[in-house]
This record gives structure tokens, C-alpha cells and sequence, in this order.
């Protein structure tokens, strides 16, 4: 291992409706691999670029990834789950690293090194850039493999969060034990029913 470790966290899924949030921590070995080039916030790259890179930087790079339900969502709130799944990612890695780069403004508090939030960080650091790219694939997947087992709500396409079609589903078929129950429109169609 070098002697200064630099890890990037990043989270997807704060603000869907359902499904869990997923965090994810990475360390890249070589920053002079040619695809990092392509590296950058999760949601400017297509889904097939974004797949691609996620297999290049499995590959590649060391990493791990963690996830949080919608159960202990509601428990906890989002902002406490989204903290508790980038501690949990961390733990997970082989190594305890000398500096993490968190993005977004806030650090979660249990942290085993130092670490800095930086805003807008998927596109600043390649680090957090690849964190994004993998944590979205991985919470995609999730997604469109529940779309099977509840296809009226459109997860596939809109990954959990609130569009039309879901909010209709909710409206006519009403919530799963995916959903979060503590989100407004999930709340309120369940203190209707």
C-alpha cells in the first residue's frame, strides 16, 4: 500500500420514495488509468457509459459499497441513514485510509481518519467522481430488479423517485415495503388509508 491512502465517498438515492440509500467508498491504486479521464458526477454520464465505467473501475480500484433500507430510513431519518451508510462503507474497506474526501457539505461523524466534505465533489475528485459512478449502477440494479416484483411503479426508469407514474401507482395500488414511509407523499396516502 503507498504511504498517503486517499479514499472518495459519495451517496445516491437521498430523495426517491422508495428503495434503500446506498453509499459507496473508493480507492484508486493508479491514478494514471485511462478511464478516469471519463470520471465524473454519475448523473452527467449515460447509463451505458456509467455501466462501463463501473466495470472498469471494479476492476481497477478498491472499493466497497453499502446500503441502508427503507425501513431504517424511516426510523432514523434520511440524513442520519445517508451518514450511517458512507460509515459503513468505509468500514468495509481492507484498510483504514488517511484521508477520506466525503461529498457534499457535511461529514458523518464516525469516521476512522480525517475527512473533508467537498461540495460538488463528483466532479472534482476522481476519487468521489468513481464512488458516484458505482453507487448509482449498483442502486439502478436494485431497482429495476424490484421493477419485476412491482412493476406498476416505473422503478426501473425512475430509480424511486416521485415521478407520475409512481405517484399514480401509489394512488391506485397503494405502498410496498419499499417505499418510505416517512416521505411526504407515502405518508400521506398511508394517514389516508
Amino acid at each position: 500500500m503507498p504511504e498517503h491512502i486517499i479514499v472518495g465517498i459519495d451517496e445516491v438515492g437521498r430523495g426517491p420514495l422508495a428503495g434503500p440509500v446506498v453509499a459507496a467508498c473508493v480507492y484508486i491504486p493508479d491514478q494514471n488509468l485511462p478511464f478516469l479521464t471519463d470520471a465524473t458526477d454519475s448523473k452527467k454520464l449515460s447509463k451505458k457509459r456509467r455501466e462501463a465505467l463501473d466495470i472498469l473501475i471494479r476492476k481497477h480500484c478498491i472499493f466497497s459499497i453499502a446500503e441502508i433500507a427503507p425501513c431504517h430510513i424511516d426510523e432514523i431519518n434520511i440524513l442520519q441513514a445517508t451518514m450511517r451508510a458512507m460509515e459503513k462503507a468505509v468500514s468495509q474497506l481492507p484498510f483504514i485510509p488517511d484521508m477520506i474526501y466525503v461529498d457534499g457539505n457535511r461529514v458523518p461523524s464516525h469516521l476512522p481518519c480525517p475527512a473533508e466534505a467537498i461540495i460538488k465533489g463528483d466532479a472534482k475528485v476522481k476519487q468521489i467522481a468513481c464512488a458516484s459512478i458505482i453507487a448509482k449502477v449498483y442502486r439502478d440494479a436494485i431497482m429495476e430488479r424490484l421493477s419485476n416484483e412491482f412493476p406498476h411503479y416505473g422503478w426501473e426508469t425512475n430509480s424511486g423517485y416521485g415521478s407520475k407514474k409512481h405517484l399514480d401507482a401509489i394512488q391506485k395500488y397503494g405502498v410496498t415495503t419499499h417505499h418510505r414511509h416517512s416521505f411526504a407523499p407515502v405518508r400521506k396516502h398511508v394517514q389516508a388509508a
